[in-house]
Protein backbone atom coordinates (compact mmCIF):
# COMPACT_ATOMS: atom_id res chain seq x y z
CA UNK A 1 0.00 0.00 0.00
CA UNK A 2 2.85 2.21 0.95
CA UNK A 3 4.58 2.08 -2.27
CA UNK A 4 1.06 2.57 -4.36
CA UNK A 5 1.19 6.11 -2.23
CA UNK A 6 4.80 7.09 -2.63
CA UNK A 7 4.45 5.88 -6.81
CA UNK A 8 1.20 8.16 -6.90
CA UNK A 9 3.12 10.83 -5.10
CA UNK A 10 6.24 10.28 -7.35
CA UNK A 11 4.55 10.53 -10.96
CA UNK A 12 2.32 13.82 -9.33
CA UNK A 13 5.24 15.73 -8.66
CA UNK A 14 6.89 14.54 -11.89
CA UNK A 15 3.77 15.71 -14.15
CA UNK A 16 3.50 18.84 -12.09
CA UNK A 17 7.58 19.19 -13.07
CA UNK A 18 6.95 18.69 -16.84
CA UNK A 19 3.94 21.43 -16.94
CA UNK A 20 6.22 23.66 -14.84
CA UNK A 21 9.67 23.13 -17.77
CA UNK A 22 7.05 23.17 -20.68
CA UNK A 23 5.21 26.58 -19.01
CA UNK A 24 8.15 28.07 -18.40
CA UNK A 25 10.03 27.54 -21.81
CA UNK A 26 9.16 29.44 -25.19
CA UNK A 27 7.81 26.21 -26.89
CA UNK A 28 4.72 26.85 -28.88
CA UNK A 29 5.01 30.40 -29.12
CA UNK A 30 4.58 32.70 -32.42
CA UNK A 31 6.41 35.75 -33.02
CA UNK A 32 4.71 39.10 -33.88
CA UNK A 33 6.07 42.43 -35.26
CA UNK A 34 5.17 45.97 -34.82
CA UNK A 35 6.13 49.56 -35.12
CA UNK A 36 5.95 51.75 -31.70
CA UNK A 37 3.35 54.54 -32.03
CA UNK A 38 3.41 55.90 -28.16
CA UNK A 39 -0.01 58.03 -29.03
CA UNK A 40 -1.22 53.62 -28.64
CA UNK A 41 0.61 53.98 -25.05
CA UNK A 42 -1.31 54.26 -21.72
CA UNK A 43 -0.21 54.87 -18.32
CA UNK A 44 -0.84 52.15 -16.09
CA UNK A 45 -1.49 53.38 -12.42
CA UNK A 46 -1.20 51.16 -9.24
CA UNK A 47 -4.58 50.10 -8.69
CA UNK A 48 -3.34 49.16 -4.87
CA UNK A 49 -3.91 46.17 -3.08
CA UNK A 50 -1.84 43.23 -2.11
CA UNK A 51 -1.11 41.67 -4.87
CA UNK A 52 0.27 43.58 -8.47
CA UNK A 53 -0.95 41.83 -11.09
CA UNK A 54 0.20 44.06 -13.57
CA UNK A 55 4.14 43.70 -11.93
CA UNK A 56 6.23 46.77 -12.91
CA UNK A 57 4.52 47.42 -16.07
CA UNK A 58 3.93 51.07 -16.09
CA UNK A 59 3.01 51.45 -19.22
CA UNK A 60 0.25 49.23 -21.32
CA UNK A 61 0.73 49.15 -25.69
CA UNK A 62 -1.60 48.09 -28.02
CA UNK A 63 -0.27 47.81 -31.12
CA UNK A 64 -1.75 46.52 -34.58
CA UNK A 65 1.02 43.67 -35.13
CA UNK A 66 2.17 41.18 -37.52
CA UNK A 67 2.98 37.37 -37.78
CA UNK A 68 5.50 35.93 -39.92
CA UNK A 69 3.08 35.86 -42.85
CA UNK A 70 1.77 39.37 -42.82
CA UNK A 71 -1.42 38.40 -40.85
CA UNK A 72 -2.04 41.00 -38.71
CA UNK A 73 -3.96 41.64 -34.99
CA UNK A 74 -4.23 43.91 -32.28
CA UNK A 75 -1.70 42.95 -29.27
CA UNK A 76 -1.46 44.35 -25.85
CA UNK A 77 1.38 44.18 -23.96
CA UNK A 78 3.25 45.70 -20.89
CA UNK A 79 6.58 47.61 -20.55
CA UNK A 80 8.29 49.26 -17.76
CA UNK A 81 9.29 52.29 -19.64
CA UNK A 82 8.23 54.35 -22.89
CA UNK A 83 9.28 52.74 -25.95
CA UNK A 84 11.11 54.31 -28.86
CA UNK A 85 8.76 55.75 -30.98
CA UNK A 86 9.01 54.26 -34.52
CA UNK A 87 11.05 51.48 -33.36
CA UNK A 88 10.35 48.16 -34.46
CA UNK A 89 10.09 45.38 -32.58
CA UNK A 90 9.57 41.30 -32.06
CA UNK A 91 7.17 40.00 -29.63
CA UNK A 92 7.08 36.30 -28.07
CA UNK A 93 3.77 35.31 -27.56
CA UNK A 94 2.34 31.88 -26.10
CA UNK A 95 -1.37 30.52 -26.09
CA UNK A 96 -2.86 31.49 -22.45
CA UNK A 97 0.16 33.23 -21.59
CA UNK A 98 0.56 35.97 -24.07
CA UNK A 99 3.21 38.28 -24.25
CA UNK A 100 6.81 36.49 -23.03
CA UNK A 101 8.76 39.02 -23.82
CA UNK A 102 9.61 41.73 -26.76
CA UNK A 103 12.46 43.25 -28.37
CA UNK A 104 13.67 45.90 -30.39
CA UNK A 105 14.60 44.87 -34.06
CA UNK A 106 16.13 46.58 -37.39
CA UNK A 107 13.92 47.02 -40.33
CA UNK A 108 16.14 44.44 -42.06
CA UNK A 109 15.43 41.88 -39.78
CA UNK A 110 11.50 41.60 -40.23
CA UNK A 111 10.12 38.67 -42.01
CA UNK A 112 9.60 39.99 -45.61
CA UNK A 113 5.98 39.95 -45.48
CA UNK A 114 6.13 41.96 -42.49
CA UNK A 115 7.98 44.63 -44.11
CA UNK A 116 5.71 44.72 -47.06
CA UNK A 117 3.25 45.77 -44.08
CA UNK A 118 5.66 48.63 -43.36
CA UNK A 119 5.84 51.76 -45.70
CA UNK A 120 7.27 53.23 -43.53
CA UNK A 121 11.49 52.17 -44.58
CA UNK A 122 13.66 54.13 -41.89
CA UNK A 123 16.63 53.35 -44.17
Amino acid sequence: MKKKILFGIGAVVIAAVCVCIFSLSKAGSTYYYSQIDNSKMEQVESRGGVINFSGSMDYSYTLFSYDENGKGKDITFGASRELKEDAFIRLTIMPIRGVLEWEEVQYDELPAAVQDQFSNNPN
